[in-house]
C-alpha cells in the first residue's frame, strides 16, 4: 500500500481555503484517480496549513493516476484554494 501525502506550507502571505479544498478539490482528485479513501488535515500549529493523504494499492497505481489525463484538471484547480506550492511525500505503508 502506498500513501501519498500532500502538504501545504505555511508562511508569510500564505492563504488556503479549507472549505473549497474539502468540498471541491479533494473530491475532484479522488474521483479522477478512482480513490475512495483519503484523510484531510487542517494545520493548527506547525509548518503546514493543511495536508491530505491518499492511499493507492501500489506505486504503479499512483504513477498511472499521475499520468492520467484527469490529473491536469486536478493540478489546474490548485490556485482556486491556495497560493502555496504543495509538497508531496510518497510513502510505503509498512504497518
Amino acid at each position: 500500500m502506498i500513501k501519498v501525502s500532500v502538504f501545504y506550507p505555511n508562511g508569510e502571505g500564505a492563504s488556503f481555503d479549507h472549505d473549497y479544498y474539502k468540498e471541491s478539490h479533494v473530491p475532484l482528485a479522488a474521483k479522477s484517480w478512482g480513490l475512495d479513501r483519503w484523510q484531510i488535515e487542517k494545520g493548527v500549529d506547525g509548518p503546514y496549513l493543511a495536508a491530505v493523504h491518499f492511499e493507492f494499492p501500489s506505486v504503479e497505481a499512483f504513477q498511472s493516476a499521475m499520468a492520467s489525463e484527469t490529473t491536469a484538471a486536478v493540478m489546474a484547480d490548485i490556485p482556486n484554494y491556495t497560493n502555496t506550492q504543495p509538497v508531496v511525500q510518497v510513502s510505503e505503508i509498512v504497518i
